[in-house]
């Protein structure tokens, strides 16, 4: 990143931090780029590392009007800019010792720093070591771990209980009633 570009999202997390904190949440990343004659600021949050789940939408768009509010009394753009706020989402790598504590009760992909490969569930991290579940071993030291990843589970969503109109069957070759 330039130094005007990596300025300009260092006045962007100064103007916003304390919103972001003041509602219990995790400054994950800010970044500017330019569109035009605007200015993009892309912001990205996330709950405290100690939190299990995800930020749901309400909560992202409560904490928005604040870090708007913020941005522009703080003048720390000239001029106009597009705000995008938004959440890590599973595509985010685990590169940090806060990403794995996120990523508890998901299954994780590890590449190992020997080659090698681990899945299975994340269900804590301890001593600097990740505790797995559904995996070939027990746990894996951080340190051996190169960059690690949160696998799409698509069997817990067919799982939810979505309501009696959408309902899933988890046998389809149960006999139905039909409506039509």
């Amino acid at each position: 990143m330039n130094k005007a570009k990596q300025a300009g999202a260092d006045r962007v997390r100064q103007a916003v931090e304390p919103v972001v904190r003041d509602a219990d949440l995790y400054l994950e990343d800010v970044i500017v780029t330019l569109a035009g004659s605007r200015s993009v600021v892309r912001i990205t949050l996330d709950l405290p590392e100690d939190a299990l789940g995800s930020l749901d939408l309400d909560r992202v768009a409560e904490v928005s009007r604040g870090i708007s509010t913020a941005l522009d009394a703080s003048n720390a753009f000239p001029g106009a800019y597009t705000l995008e706020i938004s959440t890590p989402g599973t595509s985010r790598p685990l590169t940090e010792l806060r990403h794995f504590k996120r990523a508890r009760g998901r299954i994780v992909r590890l590449v190992l720093t020997d080659g090698g490969t681990v899945e299975g569930r994340l269900r804590d991290v301890e001593d600097g070591r990740l505790l797995l579940t559904d995996a070939p071993v027990d746990s894996v030291a951080l340190d051996d771990v190169a960059r690690g990843a949160i696998q799409v589970e698509l069997k817990r969503a067919l799982e939810a209980d979505l309501g009696p109109d959408m309902a899933v069957d988890a046998n389809p070759d149960a006999p139905h009633d039909e409506e039509i």
